[in-house]
């Protein structure tokens, strides 16, 4: 995060301290913070997969997904969806001991 959006979350996490912002405007303004859903390609996913050394069996299981649609992924069939984009995301940057 950059430095800007650091002090306005601390800034903002003040204001909701003390009362002065309410619980959604300070979510929206953490929300500022976060990176971009990427868009993975089949050969990104597979490679997230390898890197980290787990099956699709395994690694559908700790992203919450079934292993047909981590198959269906990695072959370009289906694309993951804004939640599990967000989890490949994390485990590409931090790997899947994060989750795990």
């Amino acid at each position: 995060m950059s430095e800007i959006l650091d002090i306005a979350l601390d800034m903002a996490k003040g204001l909701f301290e003390v009362g002065a912002m309410d619980e959604v405007t300070l979510r929206e303004v953490e929300a500022l913070g976060l990176p971009k859903k990427k868009a993975f390609k089949p050969e990104e996913i597979r490679e997230i997969r390898i890197s980290n050394h787990v099956s699709q069996a395994a690694f559908a299981a700790i992203i919450g997904v079934g292993k047909t649609t981590v198959q269906q992924w990695e072959q370009g069939q289906k694309h993951p969806g804004g939640a599990a984009k967000r989890l490949l995301d994390v485990i590409s940057r931090k790997g899947i001991g994060v989750l795990a």
